[in-house]
């Protein structure tokens, strides 16, 4: 269904207190009838109240810790699971981002995704190939409030000529510059060890955490080459400041991603 683009789908691992701290997972299956009963919540899940699908994951073992908890398929009408509580964002407004309830809902066996007791291995898989996601997003944030700040400079005049002309704001351009090319190798090598079938769990930690970071401070300086508009809904750097905040959060924190770099290079990964 997902492949032929026939609905949407959603994945559920954050919690109201299992954020940075995944393997902190509160919602529980157990097994019952020949399936399993869930009971549970999941926040901040991009397309929650669209999905057709949402694969979630659900501690089924407790005394295993992080090897106790399991993913599983629920599906859009499943009695006991549905959306709940939308977010009302500061950006990425476009994209709906809600919460899901799992409540008495009896999952069928089937409906197990992976092996018992490999589902936090398996996300931390996933995230591993979305921070290459939220990397290639950064870049593209990145890039369109540099061109905006580009046009803008070339349009503005103060005393008299555009403010292009200013070598202070042609530091300013140049940084910006320099920065989304480095964030856009870095993307672009981690996708390529990613399509080569090789550990990225280093590499995509990088990219996300360097172009997330560069796509708020290019979308910052852009606010600050427009000056006054830039601050106003009139031109769309308000919009790309706004959006690329949740970059460095989402698919794990800028820390998070310091953590994991830090124990690949030192080996303790």
């Amino acid at each position: 269904m997902l492949t032929q683009g026939e609905c949407w789908g959603a994945w559920g691992l954050t919690e109201p207190s299992a954020g940075s701290d995944a393997s902190g997972t509160k919602t529980v299956a157990v097994e019952q009838d020949g399936g399993w009963l869930v009971n549970g919540s999941k926040n901040f899940i991009t397309n929650a109240s669209y999905a057709g699908l949402c694969v979630a994951v659900a501690v089924t073992d407790r005394e295993k810790g992080n090897k106790g908890i399991t993913a599983f398929l629920f599906e859009q009408g499943m009695p006991g699971f549905g959306p709940d509580k939308k977010e009302n964002k500061l950006g990425m407004r476009a994209s709906d981002t809600a919460s899901v309830v799992f409540s008495d809902c009896l999952v069928p066996a089937e409906n197990m995704v992976g092996n018992r007791g490999e589902g936090f291995i398996d996300a931390m898989k996933v995230l591993d190939g979305g921070r290459i996601s939220i990397a290639a997003l950064s870049v593209g944030c990145a890039q369109g409030a540099y061109e905006a700040a580009i046009r803008y400079s070339k349009e503005r005049e103060q005393f008299g000529k555009p403010i292009s002309s200013f070598q202070g704001i042609q530091f300013k351009l140049a940084d910006m510059a320099t920065e989304i090319e480095a964030s856009r190798l870095l993307t672009y090598q981690a996708a390529a060890m990613k399509d080569a079938g090789k550990n990225v769990t280093k590499q995509s930690a990088m990219a996300k955490l360097y172009a997330s970071e560069v796509s708020v401070r290019v979308s910052e300086e852009a606010i600050q080459i427009h000056g006054g508009y830039g601050y106003i809904k009139d031109y769309p750097v308000e919009k790309f400041w706004r959006d690329s905040k949740l970059l460095t959060i989402g698919e794990g924190t800028s820390e998070i991603q310091r953590i994991v770099i830090a124990r690949q290079v030192l080996g303790k990964g």
